[in-house]
């Protein structure tokens, strides 16, 4: 009995692989297959506030959006769409290479995040985890993360500069790898 229960597991198991594969398979001859990567939202000096950045109408949509601060207290801004119950997530990210990868932890960007109802949460970097993103062939850094359960409404991000140095900080949002859409 346990020999044909195994057996069953077994060819299941072969039935799952085939069927993915075949799948994969088609997907690529009609071109459908998507290319995972964060879609990415490059903010400029006319960006200092959330009311002047870009709208990321879904908030659980993978989303990097990229800061340029270039001096001590420069500040970049967007909004991101959330509903109750999703899951909100952030993370602060800069390039591995130098002058950001040198830079002391205190000279690092942070990112603020006020939730609708005016609570305020600081990513301030505590972390320097390599990550490899495979879509633009670059190293990046993870500085910071961060989640929570959202509630309805808009979220209003700031990333903030703390060099003299340049630093092209990345903003993560989000966790599906589906395409989103941006709002002026």
């Amino acid at each position: 009995m346990n020999r044909h229960r195994g057996l069953r597991r077994s060819v299941t198991r072969v039935a799952r692989v085939l069927l993915a594969l075949c799948a994969l398979a088609c997907a690529s001859l009609i071109g459908a297959v998507p290319a995972l990567a964060h879609q990415p939202v490059t903010l400029d000096s006319a960006d200092r506030t959330p009311a002047r950045g870009p709208l990321l109408v879904d908030g659980t949509v993978s989303f990097a959006v990229y800061a340029t601060l270039a001096r001590p207290q420069s500040k970049r801004a967007f909004r991101v769409g959330m509903q109750a119950g999703q899951s909100l997530q952030v993370q602060l990210l800069i390039a591995d290479e130098r002058p950001a990868n040198a830079l002391e932890a205190a000279q690092l960007p942070t990112v603020a995040v006020v939730s609708p109802t005016g609570q305020r949460f600081v990513l301030r970097p505590s972390e320097r985890t390599p990550f490899y993103e495979p879509y633009s062939g670059k190293s990046f850094l993870y500085l910071a993360r961060f989640t929570t359960t959202a509630v309805s409404g808009t979220y209003r991000i700031w990333v903030s500069g703390r060099s003299s140095s340049t630093v092209r900080a990345v903003v993560g949002v989000g966790y599906r790898e589906v395409p989103g859409t941006v709002r002026p």
